[in-house]
């Protein structure tokens, strides 16, 4: 019985490394919401990183986080690190910024895992408003594929991208 539960458990975890295996690579996370502002009005939230504790979904997550701005004050070349207990560590760095199409950075991340993503941040006129895409994208190696099969990335981040936007689309439109 012993040996026949054991074969059962390796047969499943066996399952379970080839089922990741063959999961794509790479990954896209992505939310939209539209907002009643202009293009120009929703960057200066973006632009500058001083500006994302007001909207940012992860900002309030660690009181005791440590934050580091460096670079530009705000555009290309604005960076931004991070280090917490809840929130792990990592940076970002503002690579493409438009007054009137959104931002593009590099994220990177070192602790708890390590992964280095591009974030996109669109800005698109909607009718007499702006529709914002927030993508976040990248490589997805096997150890991330294997973790993704226990804990939905999309879901875990999309939600926080959604409790973001919708802090954007306040603060926007006052």
């Amino acid at each position: 019985m012993f040996w026949t539960l054991l074969e059962l458990l390796a047969l499943v975890i066996l399952a379970l490394l080839v089922y990741a295996y063959f999961k794509p690579n790479s990954f896209r996370i992505e939310r939209s919401l539209t907002v009643n502002a202009l293009p120009e009005t929703i960057h200066t939230h973006l632009a500058d990183f001083h500006k994302w504790m007001a909207w940012s979904p992860w900002e309030g997550m660690d009181p005791d986080m440590q934050r580091r701005y460096s670079g530009a004050a705000s555009g290309i070349g604005a960076a931004y690190s991070w280090v917490g207990k809840k929130a792990g560590s990592g940076d970002m760095l503002i690579t493409k910024s438009d007054p009137k199409s959104g931002i593009a950075l590099d994220l990177n991340f070192t602790k708890p895992m390590q992964a280095n993503n591009k974030t996109e941040i669109t800005l698109t006129p909607d009718g007499s408003g702006t529709r914002i895409n927030w993508a976040m994208f990248g490589a997805q190696p096997f150890m991330h594929r294997l973790f993704g099969i226990v804990f939905n990335m999309d879901k875990m981040v999309g939600k926080d991208f959604e409790k973001g936007l919708a802090s954007l689309k306040a603060l926007s439109e006052k």
